[in-house]
């Protein structure tokens, strides 16, 4: 039976001028550590703003009540009763129940009173709502822009802060990857000489992951380790002579199936889940540590060691499971689709019917790396799907789509309805659970960007980034939650003047979503959408405007510049719903200038953190005009060259000197506040890290500025 608790946070509180003087008790179950939380957070948030906190059961202005109601509420539902002077957040579960009281923290710091608190009722859409996490320590692709991180994600205060904004936001599952996790988890029983720590370091290591996985439980965030595949620590490696190349900084190596390989992995399977009760569970992956092996080895490989283990361990605790799909469809690591491999993988899949805790979830890229692009599926990692997944329908697993940004880190980024229309896209399925959002390429730990002097109110990458997460995850959880939720929290952090920001950001920010659905991308350093900047040939570099002629689209209903001048110049047409290059110039300049009007007169003298956003916006703006001009002078060039006209010649020479001018613009704004920032896109050789990385849109001018050679030197073909 539940037993009234009383919460009595021990504290010397004092009234604020702001203040209401009132005395709050607060009734939870003290020994339950989520409803533990909420109470904490509760009472942090009413201190802040006045009241005082009371262990009175008589004497209180008000009492709020945080109880459960799962026969009323679905799991992650709950509801805000305001009954006089009791307050009940009623939770479907303890997930649930933290959500509610964060809505009404959110309420009272949006300004509400709690004599003014409204009722609210609210359940989730999505139950799969998850961040993907690349760790700093054995990272996919070494590179010192991860390298970085690497303090900073060993502070458990930052990891205090990360997890708190997941809460908030109503994500509900944190996934972490790198190579080789075990190494930094466990010391195996019967493999020691695996271990490269000493004592003192190993049980760092052991704390820091126990205390993040006790933080997530706490607020009622699933946890998972994900990893890649047949990899060892170097140690064990060379301790056995064995898979001499499948620890890090190596991943497109061949597969090492040795016994001793399978023991050790499968011991540090089970050992890890048995040594770390708080974790959910593990993600597995079929490719990379896995060439030369058909997708049947690698499957029955993954049978015999990494599901093998985890089995093991189910028998004394549950265990969930991310099955990644699709992978290698041939004998190398490098993604492809093909019908025999969805198959094999299929089949294992529903071979292990109740054999772990939920549905399996299984991981799907959308449009490979650059979901931020098209809210239409065009691609996934590899090529195009076919249906096996889905038809028919699955009974033990369902998709959580895996909503990659390879595209933006600096600058923030904010669209609600395309969010929105994604998810109306491809969340509406029987079969789909979920989405994942999160980065191979980027870390969102060390504030890297920054370069002013006065101060901002975060500290670390992720807070720059809060409108991103806030959008994400609150429209996964409800993708009806209004815009007005969203430009409240601009109001509340910098008031009357952020009140255009939510819109601006909606029209300026969706400059990378229209040259990522215009300019067709792969994997991840095929795009970096913030620099227009992508893989060409071996190196990463500034899109020229030859590049942007040529490069077929991702988006189907947009039509490349090759495409249309060959057409017009044939006197063809395209029908009404395609995206040529003067609708899509057309919907920049709209766009684009409109939101340059919309913060055109916002004062931020005195707050850094007001002048970075508005900055932000400025810049996505210029980008945008930018492309605009680029497009026209695009158009121009490849008309000469396939029918000529020196008008389009001059034509072409006058719009890219405007693209420049826009470009100088964005150097403008950016070079006082943003420093030169590391980029893994930079990193031409997969297995070393490249030291000279460095990105700002001013080191690449000169990049920007061979357009308008390219165009003077053009001769009509």
């Amino acid at each position: 039976m539940r037993k009234p608790y009383i919460f009595l946070i021990c504290l010397c509180f004092f009234y604020s001028a702001k203040g209401h003087s009132q005395a709050v008790t607060i009734l939870h179950n003290t020994g339950v550590p989520q409803e533990a939380y909420a109470a904490r957070k509760l009472s942090e948030a009413l201190v802040n703003k006045g009241y005082t906190i009371t262990p009175s059961h008589t004497k209180y202005d008000y009492l709020i009540s945080l109880a459960l109601h799962d026969t009323k509420l679905k799991a992650e539902a709950f509801s805000i009763i305001p009954e006089g002077k009791i307050i009940t957040v009623y939770g479907g579960d303890h997930r649930g129940l933290i959500y509610g009281t964060l809505s009404l923290i959110e309420a009272i710091e949006n300004g509400a009173t709690l004599e003014k608190v409204q009722a609210d009722e609210q359940a989730p859409k999505l139950e799969f709502r998850g961040i993907k996490y690349n760790l700093p320590w054995e990272t996919y692709r070494p590179s010192s822009a991860l390298d970085q991180h690497m303090e900073t994600a060993k502070d458990l205060e930052y990891w205090e802060a990360f997890l708190d904004m997941m809460v908030r936001n109503r994500f509900n599952v944190v996934s972490f990857w790198n190579m080789h996790p075990y190494t930094f988890m466990v010391r195996p029983k019967n493999f020691p000489e695996a271990s490269p720590w000493s004592e003192k370091e190993f049980a760092e290591w052991q704390h820091l992951y126990k205390e993040i996985f006790r933080m997530a439980k706490e607020r009622a965030l699933d946890t998972y380790i994900v990893h890649w595949n047949i990899f060892v620590s170097k140690e064990f490696a060379e301790a056995h002579g064995v898979a001499k190349q499948n620890f890090y900084p190596f991943y497109y190596v061949e597969g090492d199936t040795t016994e001793i390989v399978r023991r050790y992995i499968r011991e540090s399977v089970k050992q890890v889940l048995k040594e770390y009760p708080d974790l959910d569970g593990i993600g597995i992956s079929h490719g990379e540590g896995m060439a030369g092996m058909t997708a049947l080895e690698r499957q029955e490989w993954m049978d015999d060691v990494i599901l093998a283990g985890m089995l093991e361990a189910r028998r004394e605790r549950p265990v969930k499971l991310i099955h990644r799909v699709p992978f290698s469809s041939g004998l190398s690591s490098e993604g492809g689709t093909s019908k025999n491999v969805e198959v094999v993988t299929r089949d294992a899949m529903e071979k292990l019917e109740d054999s772990f805790e939920g549905p399996i979830w299984v991981e799907m890229k959308f449009n490979w790396s650059h979901a931020h692009s098209t809210p239409r599926l065009e691609k996934v990692h590899g090529g195009e799907l076919g249906d096996t997944y889905f038809d028919p329908l699955p009974t033990n697993y369902k998709i959580a789509w895996m909503a990659r940004n390879e595209d933006f880190f600096a600058l923030r980024w904010g669209v609600p309805d395309f969010i929105r229309k994604h998810i109306a896209l491809n969340g509406q399925a029987s079969y789909v659970g979920g989405y994942f959002i999160g980065s191979e390429t980027y870390i969102p730990a060390l504030d890297y960007f920054t370069k002013v002097k006065n101060p901002v109110d975060w500290k670390w990458a992720f807070q720059r980034q809060w409108l991103f997460y806030k959008l994400w995850g609150r429209l996964l959880y409800d993708p009806d939650t209004p815009d007005a939720v969203f430009q409240n929290e601009f109001n509340r952090r910098y008031g009357k003047k952020a009140e255009n920001l939510l819109n601006a950001y909606s029209l300026a920010s969706a400059t990378q979503l229209r040259l990522a659905s215009l300019y067709s991308s792969k994997w991840d350093f095929t795009l970096y959408s913030e620099g227009f900047m992508a893989l060409q040939g071996e190196y990463t570099n500034y899109i020229g405007v030859n590049a942007l002629i040529d490069q077929p689209v991702m988006d189907t209903d947009y039509v490349s510049v090759s495409d249309y001048v060959k057409t017009t110049v044939a006197k063809g047409s395209y029908s009404k719903n395609r995206i040529t290059p003067p609708k899509l110039i057309h919907i920049l300049e709209r766009d684009n200038l409109e939101a340059l009007k919309l913060v055109k007169d916002i004062d931020t003298k005195g707050n850094a953190s007001l002048m970075y956003e508005v900055a932000d916006v400025k810049t996505w703006a210029n980008l945008g005009l930018h492309l605009a001009e680029k497009l026209k002078g695009a158009v121009a060039l490849q008309t000469y060259r396939l029918s000529g006209g020196e008008e389009n010649k001059k034509k072409a020479i006058v719009h890219l000197n405007k693209a420049l001018d826009y470009w100088d613009e964005v150097i403008k704004i950016t070079r006082p506040i943003y420093k030169d920032m590391k980029l893994t896109h930079y990193n031409h050789n997969l297995f070393t890290a490249n030291d000279d990385n460095l990105f700002h849109w001013a080191l690449i001018r000169d990049e920007v500025a061979k357009d308008v050679d390219v165009a003077k030197s053009a001769v009509v073909k």
